[in-house]
């Protein structure tokens, strides 16, 4: 039982929690924190969530930091896309809807990279199989095989990205010198 409270006993999300709870009463008062350091320690210790599945997952942090840029990026330059498709006077574009294979190997990574397409405008996951390992996504703008070639191409970059980021290499057996 001890071994439970310790593993629901964690620091950062108890501070992180009476943060927002000060945030949400709007006053920085000796109560408010008290109150929200309260509530955030009967929260993360009577509703526990699960632990991660982070087994075996490694973060390599120069590519991640290389990903948020170019998500920030692709977040303006596709938000700018879809407002011009939006106010143009001509009629909106064909859609699309594709199936997309993905070569990620953990759960944690496959839900990672939905959330990214899904917080991206232009796009929206409508499916996944996570036993295929596929995507099914909706694309506002299918007016051109270019256009849904490039959706595609923005997708696989993205998974090669996330294969880089946080999967490892299958072990390769090595031989030493002299072993047959």
């Amino acid at each position: 039982m001890i071994q439970g409270i310790k593993r629901r006993f964690r620091p950062v999300s108890i501070i992180i929690l009476a943060a927002m709870w000060v945030l949400l009463v709007g006053q920085l008062t000796i109560g408010n924190v008290a109150a929200g350091l309260m509530l955030s320690l009967a929260v993360t210790m009577l509703l526990p969530l699960p632990a991660m599945p982070v087994d075996g997952i490694t973060v390599r942090i120069i590519p991640l930091m290389a990903l948020l840029a170019e998500f920030a990026a692709d977040m303006i330059t596709s938000s700018i896309h879809v407002a011009a498709i939006a106010v143009r006077p001509s009629p909106q574009p064909p859609a699309a809807f594709v199936v997309v294979p993905m070569r990620v190997r953990d759960d944690l990574i496959f839900s990672l990279a939905v959330t990214m397409l899904n917080l991206q405008p232009g796009g929206t996951v409508t499916d996944l199989s996570v036993a295929d390992r596929s995507l099914t996504l909706h694309l506002l703008d299918g007016s051109s095989p270019k256009a849904i070639d490039r959706a595609v191409g923005r997708i696989e970059k993205l998974e090669k990205q996330l294969i880089t980021i946080f999967e490892t290499p299958p072990q390769r057996s090595r031989k030493r010198k002299g072993t047959p």
